[in-house]
């Protein structure tokens, strides 16, 4: 079974008024993982990122207004899972 280079896919909704789609989007680039996907507007942003430091997206997102419909899922135990 193929290791995952990134195990965990984050999905978040980030709100409030210091919110900018495009900071929060060049941030989360700079951060080791893939498949991300930031999209909305200013003020509310969906993010989508897989990686191995998921806290690291909670800790900047929050930083930047009101984080919730929060979802961390372990992919390579999924993978795991699906298998076995």
């Amino acid at each position: 079974m193929e290791k995952l280079e990134y195990i965990f896919d984050v999905q978040l909704l980030v709100e409030g008024n210091k919110v900018k789609l495009e900071t929060v989007k060049k941030h989360l680039e700079q951060c080791k993982g893939d498949s991300l996907l930031v999209v909305g507007d200013d003020g509310f942003v969906k993010v989508h990122f897989h990686t191995n430091e998921p806290w690291e997206t909670l800790k900047y997102c929050a930083s930047m207004g009101t984080i919730h419909d929060i979802v961390i899922e372990n992919m390579q135990k999924q993978q795991e899972d699906f298998l076995s």
